[in-house]
């Protein structure tokens, strides 16, 4: 069972690689892609093989474990943490003051990383006993017998920037800047079209800026159809 918030960008190809182990699809959804790929490889497997942008939490049925997992840079936000034996987590903290009893008292230690800072990093939250989970994290919590079990299971990386560049999956440019503009341009290309293939209508937010600018241009230069745009004075 999964509760998905956010967008995997490469679900076609995801739909491709499973090959013989793909069910029978019933949409064309990217949740739907995911839950394949979980049945198929495993949870850890899967989000190592994912692009995109998402928080997610896995309830396994058979074995009564609950795994929640964030994006590899934290585009999207999780929290999570126990109130007694009860075990919150969402991507808002408002959805936390939502719960009766919650128990909303300001962590003095966030508080200082705020005023330090200027916002609370990971893994804290401005609650005590709220944790943000980190980038590129997951976290399995055994339930079958009760919370004891699944307090003591700890955050664990799936995927870390420094051990990419150590298996030579991310590599430092060493071309000229003529290499570099069109080795740029064409990266900005694939991504731009892959984050395109959306459930819903995909407009883009105007700046005024040269990244939105941009990022526009190669949006149109994809579409067959005028790309709507926005913008907020």
């Amino acid at each position: 069972v999964l509760v998905f918030n956010g967008e995997i960008y490469n679900h076609l190809d995801l739909r491709v690689r499973l090959g013989a182990s793909a069910p029978a699809w019933r949409g064309h959804s990217d949740t739907e892609t995911l839950l394949a790929c979980i049945a198929a490889w495993g949870l850890p497997e899967t989000l190592r093989q994912t692009v995109g942008m998402f928080a997610l939490a896995l309830w396994d049925r058979s074995e009564h474990v609950l795994s929640l997992a964030r994006d590899r840079l934290g585009e999207k936000p999780l929290y999570w943490g126990w109130q007694g034996d009860a075990l919150l987590f969402g991507s808002e903290l408002k959805a936390f003051r939502a719960v009766p009893g919650f128990r909303s008292v300001v962590d003095r230690g966030s508080l200082s990383l705020f005023l330090r800072h200027g916002y609370v990093p990971a893994p804290w939250s401005i609650y005590e006993g709220v944790a943000k989970l980190q980038p590129g994290h997951l976290l399995a919590m055994p339930l079958r017998d009760g919370a004891a079990g699944a307090k003591a299971a700890q955050p664990q990386a799936y995927w870390r920037l420094n051990e990419a560049v150590a298996r030579g999956t991310v590599h430092p440019f060493s071309g000229d800047d003529a290499a570099a503009i069109q080795a740029l341009e064409s990266r900005l290309s694939d991504t731009i079209g892959q984050q395109m293939l959306a459930d819903v209508p995909v407009g883009a937010f105007f700046s005024g800026g040269i990244d939105s600018s941009t990022v526009v241009s190669l949006m149109q230069k994809l579409s067959a159809r005028p790309v709507r745009t926005f913008t907020i004075g």
